[in-house]
């Protein structure tokens, strides 16, 4: 009888908060509550037993319903009380249900081959609730739009709410506020679009030039890959409909990323390429010729495009074919392009990545992409994300062997995204989920990822045959009639168009495409965008050409004042407190300074004259070896924000910023970031550097595909600096090269700087020639680890107020350079095991050049030096790096012919090794000793 009593006593009004309670605790220990109510919860439990969902949450909305409507109790017996709120309490279990697995029997696949395996979980039976229920009224906790029903009605809402074209995921969000949103958007609009006449036929006329332009190709340009979207023109209207209504919300820039499956579809539709162009690339006559180009399914593309509220600049940005690589390097240029705004707020210019499905959660760089996009120096406010999921994944996969995740955009819930998986051959509900992605992403300024379930009616390009791989998917596709065939029937059905009007859509667009036009002016002509980007005073312009960065004594000292400087009651770490007294004694000309000043120093100088510093890699604000100290932490405060100090933002009120960050492990999308950012940014100094140098080994795709390749390939113009730990100092194979020799096969055309600083002041010269010369290239800086505190290394303070880089440093201790019969030619830190070496056997005779400059090779920097030993009879390229390894086979035909007709070239180094560096202490020093021997001993 005590269930009774607690049915008719205790579960009305505003009794119901303290049921929930009781309810909280007895989740936590049942022994907490009394037997009768143990007694009452245990069923409740063994009513919910075997659910997937959160298991208290519909108990709980069951409390708080019964709270509200007391009267469906009031006047029965104790016995039907507690049936009928059995009842209730299964009617919300089923809402949750739907909520987290009616994705599950959602129509999302064109094909209808997607698996449909049982999910008990939706079906009313599963909670309890028979045929007699379906007539009875419940109410449906925080469901939007229907607080009581039927049962039938409530399974109707919910079918076409969840389990129609659309299907969500979204109870995986940890944030209340954002779970309720898209709650609310879907349930309250039933997940169905209500588009006008004139909407829908805008989006029709989208997809008729999506299926228009594949179909042209495909007969004008016969087996040529173009990686057709057929099966996927959904795409463009949805892309159509973003551009169109995110000028709404206050953004002016798009910027897109995307593999090349239906890429020259969104060329020439979506930011409107004119088609002669891009037919002109099909038969090898691009307009515009670069010293190697690229294939068309590759290039970028930008334009200005007209809407109701604005003009939208859309960009695409040219990716190779690492397919998802090219995300972080979009989200890194939305980040450049936010701070050149100031668009702190993050609303202006918004990232929108396009996705293949095997490659969104098979590419690791999307883990690393989503790793750092709430991070404090890499996030964007969130980028809407649309997988074009053809089901294949990306030549003949099963999803079986593609992944063991159930859906293709599984990683996406590491962010807490949500997700909205749509049916392709649905436009309208395409946009439809396009427009809540929008309104998520503007609102939470978070990422958003949008399931486009399509297919592809090709192979994986135009010469592959799918029916080898896949003959019965390929016998459904070769009957499906297309995207624009279904959409055209539904249209005459509901009287927006007729077959006609339908019809001539696809003549005029053809018509157009016969006279390489589009069919009407989808661009802004004349049109002058607010922040855009001038790249021109960096043409044609020469590595070597002169720039003063020299400081003056007077800003280095008052500079140094300021890096010095702590606020008042900051106490710094002792080994800190100790480091500022030394940079102090530096600044005042009372003792050398070391690396870490002088590239302090540098910064300094920069942001002063109006050049923005972005520094980042994995412990850069102290510096990966304690040398920086960029960022300085209060003793007696522990949390970052509060507790640091960064006396580089801290130089003047109209200084430039200065931003120090501690990455993320990943450095493939780090420093594709790091490039993407560099990119949009020509008078900012980016800086990525890696914890040891061989790190960059993760990154390799970056580097290859962009960093050396961009300008020959795309005319795309970088400044970024890479700062790579490299030198021998026996601590095994993977702390000691940052593989020289890549860096150098990877050099032609002058397209990139590889260096090799010897001395503090080099480094000083080296980054503020990075900014101050109209030059932008990347740049590659071999850092020894060593130098860093190597006080033969550190510089006077006269090499900072006057001198610059050089990239040849000669002979300086020698008084007698005719009587040198061998130069010793070196880069980085080996120069001081030689010099100590030369020191310690009072040679004469033997010079030691430092080229610290690898590339662009100063050849006549090095010719000049060369020229002042006219008796020397020997060359010899002296290296630490194995044989096989470091600079000497990439620059020895440059050597070569620096040396005179009665001269030899030869080589002191350690021996060709298939490993970087070795692991013992001991044949370290022993190799060391040998070739420093060997460069000491002059032959007979």
């Amino acid at each position: 009888m005590m269930q009774a009593a607690i049915g008719q006593s205790y579960l009305f009004g505003g009794n119901a908060p303290f049921v929930e309670e009781l309810y909280e605790q007895y989740l936590n220990d049942p022994s907490s509550v009394t037997a009768e109510w143990r007694d009452y919860f245990d069923k409740l439990q063994a009513a919910d037993s075997g659910a997937r969902d959160v298991p208290h949450l519909p108990i709980q909305e069951s409390f708080i319903q019964l709270a509200r409507s007391p009267r469906v109790f009031a006047s029965k017996p104790a016995e039907a009380t507690w049936e009928a709120m059995q009842k209730q309490v299964s009617v919300l279990k089923l809402i949750t249900a739907y909520r987290v697995l009616g994705a599950r029997w959602a129509t999302l696949d064109p094909l209808k081959r997607m698996d449909t395996s049982p999910v008990p979980e939706l079906d009313p039976a599963y909670h309890g609730l028979t045929d007699a229920d379906m007539a009875a009224v419940f109410n449906t906790g925080s469901f939007v739009g229907l607080s009581q029903g039927s049962l039938s009605e409530i399974l109707g809402t919910l079918k076409q709410t969840y389990c129609g074209n659309i299907g969500l995921e979204y109870m995986h969000i940890m944030d209340s506020e954002q779970k309720r949103w898209v709650q609310n958007y879907f349930e309250g609009s039933r997940s169905t679009p209500r588009y006008d006449a004139d909407a829908r036929r805008r989006i029709l006329k989208q997809v008729t030039a999506a299926e228009t332009l594949e179909r042209y190709l495909h007969t004008k340009y016969v087996g040529q890959k173009r990686f057709s979207l057929e099966g996927g023109e959904s795409m463009i209207a949805a892309l159509d409909h973003l551009i169109q209504n995110a000028t709404r919300f206050g953004v002016k820039e798009l910027i897109v990323g995307m593999a090349h499956r239906g890429r020259l579809n969104v060329l020439v539709n979506t930011l409107g390429k004119l088609p002669r162009d891009l037919f002109a690339e099909f038969e090898g006559k691009p307009s515009v010729e670069l010293p190697s180009g690229d294939v068309k399914y590759h290039m970028g593309f930008s334009a200005d495009i007209p809407t109701q509220t604005g003009p939208m600049h859309v960009s695409l940005a040219f990716n190779p074919s690492h397919l998802e690589i090219v995300n972080p390097v979009v989200e890194g240029s939305v980040r450049a392009r936010q701070q050149r705004r100031k668009d702190n707020d993050r609303k202006e210019v918004v990232p929108v990545l396009i996705h293949g499905d095997a490659a969104f959660g098979g590419l690791g760089v999307n883990q690393g992409t989503f790793n750092l996009s709430g991070t404090r120096g890499y996030g964007t406010g969130g980028t809407v994300h649309l997988v074009v999921n053809n089901q294949v994944g990306f030549t003949t996969s099963d999803t079986r062997d593609m992944r063991s995740t159930l859906y293709a955009t599984d990683i996406a819930k590491m962010v807490d995204a949500p997700i909205l998986h749509v049916n392709g051959d649905d436009p309208e509900a395409v946009c439809f989920v396009m427009q809540a992605a929008l309104e998520f992403r503007m609102t939470f300024k978070r990422d958003v990822v949008i399931d486009m379930v399509c297919f592809r009616k090709l192979g994986h390009n135009e010469g592959d045959d799918p029916m080898l791989t896949q003959p019965m998917m390929y016998k459904k596709i070769a009957k499906h009639p297309g995207v624009r065939a279904r959409y055209v029937e539904r249209l005459i059905a509901d009287g927006v168009v007729t077959a006609a009007d339908a019809d001539q859509l696809i003549a005029n667009y053809r018509a157009a495409l016969d006279k390489g036009e589009h069919v009407e002016q989808t661009v802004l002509s004349n049109y002058t965008r607010d922040h855009k980007l001038d790249w021109t005073p960096f043409m044609g312009t020469h590595w070597a050409h002169p720039t003063e960065t020299a400081l003056p004594l007077s800003d280095l000292q008052r500079l140094s004042e300021k890096l010095t400087t702590l606020p008042e009651g900051f106490k710094p770490h002792p080994t800190v407190a100790k480091l500022l007294t030394a940079r102090k004694a530096m600044a005042a000309g009372e003792q050398p300074f070391d690396w870490g000043m002088a590239e302090t120093l540098a910064y300094a100088g920069l942001v002063e004259l109006g050049y923005g510093v972005r520094l980042s890699g994995e412990d850069s604000g102290r510096g990966t070896f304690s040398h920086r100290h960029a960022v300085l932490h209060d003793q007696n405060r522990e949390r970052w924000d509060a507790g640091a100090y960064v006396p580089l933002r801290n130089l003047s009120d109209n200084q430039a910023d200065f931003l120090v960050i501690d990455s993320i492990l990943n450095e493939e999308a780090v420093l594709a970031y790091e490039y993407g950012y560099a990119c949009s940014s020509p008078n900012e100094l980016i800086i990525w550097e890696a914890q040891f140098g061989d790190f960059a080994n993760g990154a390799q795709v970056a580097i290859d595909q962009f960093i050396v390749s961009g300008e020959t390939k795309w005319g795309r113009l970088c400044g970024l600096t890479m700062i790579l730990p490299h030198g021998y100092d026996g601590q095994g194979p993977e702390h000691s090269s940052a593989r020289v020799e890549r860096y150098l096969q990877l050099c032609a055309e002058h397209n990139i700087q590889v260096v090799m600083p010897s001395t503090a002041a080099q480094m000083f010269h080296l980054l503020r020639r990075q900014m101050l010369r109209p030059y932008r290239k990347p740049l590659v800086i071999c850092l020894s680890k060593r130098l860093l505190r190597y006080k033969e290394s550190m510089s006077p303070l006269t090499d900072f107020t006057d001198g610059a880089f050089k990239p040849v440093i000669g002979e300086a201790e020698l008084q007698e350079p005719k009587k040198v019969k061998r130069v010793l030619l070196c880069a980085g830190q080996v120069y001081y095991d030689l010099l100590n070496a030369r020191r310690e056997r009072d040679i004469k005779d033997i010079a030691i050049v430092r080229v610290e400059q690898l590339y662009p090779f100063p050849t006549e920097q090095l010719a000049a030096e060369l020229a002042r030993f006219p008796s020397a009879r020997e060359v010899m390229w002296v290296q630490e790096e194995p044989k096989n390894q470091g600079a000497w086979y990439q620059i020895r035909h440059r050597l070569e012919a620096q040396i005179g007709p009665k001269q030899t070239l030869s080589f002191a180094g350690r021996p060709s090794s298939a490993s970087p560096a070795v692991g013992y202490m001991s044949k370290h020093i022993a190799q060391l000793k040998a070739f420093i021997d060997e460069a000491m001993t002059l032959g007979k």
